[in-house]
């Protein structure tokens, strides 16, 4: 994935990687054992910015928590920097709590009557500048763009007060004036705060102007802007057009996708029917660019379901569907891009279909690699990766929930077969991971050869051997599935019980290193190989 066939064919030759070997790094927020885990703290959102300095995360109460790496701080740059000149850098990537902040409140629209929840869909980062960081949060119908800064708390000292009548920072309380017109104070200075105006005989003798002082240092988060009532599906409207049925009321609720482009201007928000531009320094316009609401909405066959710039080209981006289909449009053929340039799917196999392959075929989440050449996408069933090059069919195709195939009707009844997992990518480009229900899974092409990891401090589990689709022409790419210990009676093909009430869905890979972010619940889990 080097983005150039003679990258791919030395990379080839070279072999795969040297698998990952990961260990337990961090734990931010871990519940003790039979702790209940309420509902407003778990996270629903995670994600990296640029440098890999700084990761935050959203939760479903609608507050924004920021971490920030320590262990490069004392000396600066990246651990790869680091290590190039010799610096002895720790054992393991640390980061700590850095701030947080309430993004989103709960609302209702009484036209509608429809309630909005404050949770947390999607988290983007903004280009930093001038010491501040930047990032996009959103909810089911808001988005909002935050600054985040150090501010230096002023204070007020050497007034022209006596001290022992100073309150606070300086002030003065209303019971220490005197009604004294001309009261000496310590300090030499008179009380001016009378009414009666007068100076003494040969002027006050001294006078001390206050002086501001900066002692410490708080972060404080800003709201710039508000990008509000560009999206205005409801989820009462598309129920009564499915006539409430319970697979289509949970395809077409609201999902707001963000994604910023390349040029560091512009960036998109999604949601089932429509795809709007806008500008960071425009908050009350946006530009429609995708529309695939039908005339008649009885028509309506197909939504949206994650949409992504091009990490390059800002005049590009792709985004997927409830049928399994990515779409890669470019802007600079029309400014509505309702036609595609590359139509991206696999054909159904023959006999293959059910009850359930619409619903498992939905892709839950896209991702551009970092050289722009593969788009990774993430369905019920499979991890795939797509080379944009190569409308054909994906080149490479991992299983990572084939074992749950026996369980769909167990999974439709509870509703965990709508769930929307994610995926990402190294930032070499040479590995992939993706997160599920229960286990963690990882394969190179042709072998079969799995590591399980679980979201806790003893992440290696065990070893499973779980066969895989063999590529086509990826050089090397490892799949990673994050699973929890449970106690249903329910046992899959490795020996892993199964537990429905605990699940895995947002995790995030350092963008310079082989890190990964991943929220189990309440809890982040960080690990590193």
């Amino acid at each position: 994935m080097n983005g150039g066939d003679g990258g791919e064919v030395a990379s080839a030759a070279a072999g795969p990687p040297t698998p990952l070997e990961w260990k337990f790094s961090q734990v931010f927020g871990e519940r003790t054992a039979g702790e209940e885990v309420q509902e407003v703290d778990i996270i629903s959102a995670i994600e990296f910015d640029k440098t890999g300095d700084h990761l935050a995360t959203g939760d479903r109460g609608g507050r924004v928590v920021l971490f920030e790496r320590t262990d490069t701080k004392e000396h600066g740059g990246s651990r790869r920097d680091l290590e190039r000149m010799d610096y002895q850098v720790s054992r393991h990537p640390e980061f700590r709590y850095k701030t947080e902040f309430q993004s989103h409140e709960p609302e209702f629209d009484y036209l509608k009557s429809l309630e909005i929840e404050e949770k947390i869909n999607k988290i983007r980062w903004c280009q930093a500048a001038n010491g501040a960081l930047f990032l996009l949060s959103t909810n089911d119908k808001t988005i909002k763009y935050w600054k985040v800064q150090e501010k230096k708390v002023k204070k007020i000292s050497e007034m022209n007060l006596d001290p022992s009548k100073a309150a606070g920072n300086g002030s003065v309380a209303s019971s220490s004036v005197s009604s004294s017109s001309k009261q000496c104070l310590a300090n030499g200075g008179y009380n001016c705060l009378s009414n009666d105006l007068s100076f003494p005989p040969g002027g006050i003798p001294s006078l001390r102007l206050p002086v501001v002082t900066s002692s410490e240092t708080s972060l404080v988060a800003r709201c710039r802007r508000i990008y509000a009532h560009a999206h205005m599906i409801t989820i009462s409207t598309l129920s009564q057009i499915t006539g409430e049925d319970p697979f289509y009321f949970n395809l077409l609720r609201l999902q707001i996708a963000l994604c910023r482009s390349s040029d560091g201007e512009t960036f998109i928000s999604a949601d089932d029917l429509r795809i709007n531009l806008w500008n960071l320094e425009i908050s009350n316009q946006s530009f429609n660019i995708v529309d695939v609401k039908p005339a008649n909405m009885e028509d309506l066959t197909e939504v949206i379901t994650s949409a992504e710039f091009h990490p390059t080209h800002c005049n590009m981006l792709a985004y997927s569907s409830s049928k399994g289909s990515i779409r890669l449009i470019d802007l600079r053929q029309s400014a509505l891009c309702d036609s595609h340039s590359k139509l991206f799917e696999e054909q159904e196999a023959p006999g293959s279909r059910s009850f359930f392959t619409e619903i498992i075929a939905s892709i839950s989440d896209i991702k551009f690699a970092k050289d722009g050449r593969h788009i990774l996408s993430r369905d019920y069933m499979t991890l795939k990766l797509w080379d944009i090059n190569m409308d054909s069919g994906p080149v490479a195709t991992f299983q990572v929930h084939e074992y749950l195939r026996p369980k769909l009707c167990d999974l439709y009844e509870n509703d965990s077969i709508f769930d929307k997992f994610e995926c990402c990518l190294s930032g070499d480009g040479l590995r992939v991971a993706t997160a599920i229900l229960f286990r963690v899974f990882g394969c190179a092409p042709g072998s079969t050869e799995a590591t399980t990891l679980e979201a806790s401090k003893n992440p290696m589990r065990r070893q499973v051997q779980t066969p895989s689709r063999p590529s086509r022409s990826l050089s090397s790419s490892i799949t990673r599935v994050v699973r929890r210990g449970a106690e249903s009676p329910g046992v899959d093909a490795n020996g892993n019980s199964f537990d429905f009430t605990t699940k895995l869905l947002h995790l995030a890979w350092h963008p310079s290193e082989n890190s990964i972010a991943c929220a189990a619940a309440n809890s982040l889990y960080m690990y590193y190989a």
